[in-house]
């Protein structure tokens, strides 16, 4: 399957917010880095990844999201994942990321 992502910049929330549909694996991983770095270098604010559609992160894309957000701690923005599906949940909590990246879980 493929990635699909859309993001803008939400004016009244002075964040971005991507929305993510499919699966980021390791050959899927390199675009979601892309717009993450893109996104971050045209505005520096936090990020909302919504994740409502996205079925499938392997811990290629779970790097992306932390040198991401790592290169964003020095800014003291950070990356947040919306609604996770229940096996990202799963993959999230096994690793510790939902305390980091997760603040509704």
């Amino acid at each position: 399957m493929s990635l699909k992502i859309q993001s803008k910049f939400n004016e009244e929330l002075e964040k971005w917010d991507f929305v993510a549909a499919g699966e980021v694996d390791i050959s899927t991983a390199p675009q979601l880095r892309e717009l993450l770095n893109g996104a971050y270098q045209e505005k520096k604010a936090d990020i909302l990844i919504h994740m409502d559609d996205l079925t499938y992160i392997d811990s290629t894309g779970l790097g992306v999201i932390i040198g991401a957000f790592g290169r964003m701690q020095e800014n003291k923005n950070k990356i947040t994942l919306i609604n996770p599906k229940e096996n990202i949940k799963k993959l999230l909590s096994i690793t510790s990321l939902d305390r980091i990246l997760c603040s509704e879980i």
